[in-house]
């Protein structure tokens, strides 16, 4: 059984690149690099169809930073529950005898 071959994404963003500003053609990469013309073609078409995620990364921040607000925002909320909620028990234990009777 043959071990198959790992590339890094920098290699095949390099190879497609090369290809796609037409330095080398699909053909001659196949051969320098020794990569089927069906596994280029392959890197090519997911490269194209990729490339608008590279322009939408500042719309997945703000959503990120909206999210990240949001559950800040509900912390506090949480925390000043508790707070009030330890306060009125110690109040309400405070007038107790020892027995737990008032």
């Amino acid at each position: 059984m043959t071990k198959r071959r790992k590339f890094s994404p920098d290699f095949k963003a390099r190879v497609v690149m090369e290809m796609l500003t037409e330095q080398k053609s699909a053909a001659q990469a196949s051969r320098e690099y020794g990569i089927k013309d069906s596994v280029l073609s392959r890197w090519k078409q997911e490269f194209i169809e990729r490339s608008p995620q590279l322009f939408e990364q500042g719309t997945v921040s703000d959503d990120r930073d909206q999210r990240i607000a949001e559950l800040e925002r509900m912390v506090g909320r949480l925390a000043m529950e508790l707070e009030m909620a330890k306060k009125a028990s110690r109040y309400l234990n405070s007038g107790r005898n020892k027995s737990g009777r008032w």
